[in-house]
C-alpha cells in the first residue's frame, strides 16, 4: 500500500497531526491493562476541558461521529417520545432519521439551507410542541453556517425539555460551552478540528440525560450478577450503542462491554492533548485568522461567497461555482494535478458551491497559500474571469499585518 500524499481541505476528514499518528503507533495493551484504563481516564479528564464542562461522562463511542449522534439519541428516545428537530442543512435530516429510527414522533422546523434559526423562533416551536427532546446540529459543514445556542439551552431547561447537540464539526474548533450553554448531550467527531482519524466520537452528557438512561438500563445476562437483574420496561434498543452499558465500561466497575479500540483511544488522547497544550483560546483564534486569509484571498481572486454571514462556520468557507464552470472538473483538476482535495455540497447546493475546509491541523498558513494558488491556476485553465494574482497578494496581506502570532 502507497497512499499518496494529499493536502486535505475538505469539512472532513481532514489532515492529521503527524504526533497523531506517530501515538498510533504506540504497542497494543488490554483493554483492562491498568496502564491502558489509566489512559482510558486521562482521555475522560481532556475531553471534558475541551467540552468545557464538568460533567461527570465524557467519553468516546467507537464508530464515527455518526455512531455517536446515535448511541445518545437511542439511549435517550423512546419510541411516542416527541422530539423537535430544526433543520438546516443536511444533518438535521440526518438527526430526524435516527430519531424516526428510534420509533420517535418527529416535529420538524426548516430554513433555507444558506441560513441558521433566530433562537426565539425555536424557543417558541419548543413551547407550543412540547418535546421531551431538541436535536439540534450546532456547525452545518453542508452550508457553512453555525446556529448559535446559547438562548436555546437555557430555554430548553426553562422548559424540561432535554438539549442535544451534533457540534461534530465544531469541537476543537470554536466555542463550544457544554456548561455555560446548559447543553444536555453534545457529540464531537474526532475527524474535523480534532485532527484525529475518523473512528471515535467523543460525547459528554449531563445527569438529566443521565436520569433517563439509567431508567432504561439492563446489563447483559452472560456478565450481570444477580443484582443487575431487574424488570425494565423500555430497555435501550441497541446493545452496542447502550449508554448505561457504557457507562459501566468506561466508570470504575470495568464492566466488559466491548473490545476497546486501543489505536483509536491513543490517537484521541493524543489529538485532545494536542488541543489543550495550544489551548483552547488560541487554538479558536487560529482557526478565525487563516479563515481570514482564504476568505480575503478568495475574495480578491474575484470569487463570490456562499455564506459571507455573521453565522458562517469558520472552519468551512462555501464558495459559489462560477458560471459556466464545471465545479467537478475543478476539483478533479485540484487533486490529479496539485494534490488537494476540496468539497463539492449535498442536496439543493450540489453542484453551485465548493466547500473548503481549514480545520485543526489542516488549518495552516502553507495549506492557505496553497489552495489559493492551486485554485486560481484551475480555474484559469477552465477559461473562468479571475484577477490573476490577486488571491495570494491578499493572503499574504493578512498574514504580514497581523499582530498574531500563528502558525
Amino acid at each position: 500500500m502507497n497512499s499518496p500524499l494529499r493536502t486535505i481541505m475538505t469539512p472532513g476528514p481532514v489532515e492529521v497531526d503527524p504526533r497523531v499518528l506517530r501515538a498510533m503507533s504506540t504497542p497494543i495493551l488490554g483493554q483492562f491493562d491498568p496502564a491502558f484504563t489509566n489512559m482510558m481516564n486521562e482521555t475522560m479528564e481532556m475531553l471534558r476541558q475541551v467540552f468545557q464542562t464538568k460533567n461527570q461522562w465524557a467519553f468516546p463511542i467507537d464508530g464515527t461521529s455518526r455512531a455517536g449522534i446515535e448511541a445518545v439519541l437511542s439511549s435517550v428516545i423512546k419510541p411516542g417520545d416527541k422530539v423537535l428537530i430544526p433543520i438546516f442543512g443536511r444533518f438535521g435530516h440526518l438527526l430526524t432519521e435516527i430519531a424516526e429510527r428510534n420509533g420517535a414522533e418527529i416535529h420538524i422546523i426548516e430554513c433555507e439551507w444558506g441560513k441558521v434559526f433566530d433562537q426565539s423562533v425555536i424557543i417558541a416551536e419548543m413551547e407550543r410542541v412540547k418535546p421531551k427532546v431538541l436535536a439540534i446540529v450546532h456547525g452545518e459543514t453542508s452550508t457553512g453556517c453555525m446556529q448559535p445556542l446559547d438562548q436555546i439551552g437555557p430555554a430548553c431547561r426553562k422548559q424540561d425539555v432535554l438539549c442535544i447537540v451534533d457540534a461534530v464539526a465544531t469541537i476543537g474548533g470554536t466555542e463550544v460551552k457544554v456548561d455555560e450553554w446548559k447543553l444536555d448531550a453534545v457529540i464531537g467527531g474526532t475527524q474535523k478540528c480534532l485532527s484525529v482519524p475518523s473512528g471515535m466520537a467523543p460525547i459528554t452528557y449531563n445527569d438529566r440525560i443521565e436520569k433517563v438512561v439509567a431508567g432504561r438500563k439492563k446489563v447483559e445476562r452472560g456478565i450481570s450478577t444477580e443484582a443487575d437483574q431487574s424488570d425494565v420496561s423500555e430497555p435501550i434498543r441497541s446493545n452496542y450503542f447502550d449508554l448505561s452499558q457504557l457507562q459501566d465500561y468506561w466508570g470504575p466497575r470495568r464492566l466488559n462491554h466491548h473490545t476497546e479500540a486501543t489505536s483509536m483511544l491513543y490517537a484521541l488522547r493524543e489529538g485532545v492533548r494536542i488541543v489543550l497544550q495550544e489551548g483552547l483560546k488560541e487554538r479558536f483564534e487560529r482557526h478565525r485568522f487563516h479563515e481570514k486569509a482564504l476568505v480575503e484571498g478568495i475574495k480578491a481572486m474575484g470569487l463570490e461567497l456562499f455564506n459571507e454571514v455573521p453565522w458562517k462556520l469558520p472552519m468551512v468557507t462555501c464558495v459559489k461555482i462560477p458560471e459556466g464552470v464545471d465545479g467537478e472538473s475543478v476539483r478533479s483538476m485540484l487533486l490529479h494535478q496539485f494534490g488537494i482535495e476540496i468539497a463539492s455540497s449535498f442536496g439543493p447546493l450540489h453542484g453551485k458551491i465548493w466547500r473548503i475546509g481549514t480545520m485543526g491541523y489542516s488549518c495552516r498558513k502553507e495549506n492557505i497559500l496553497f489552495v489559493l494558488a492551486a485554485l486560481e491556476a484551475v480555474l484559469i485553465r477552465h477559461q473562468a474571469q479571475v484577477k490573476t494574482g490577486q488571491a495570494l497578494q491578499a493572503a499574504l496581506n493578512v498574514y504580514e499585518t497581523t499582530n498574531l502570532v500563528m502558525k
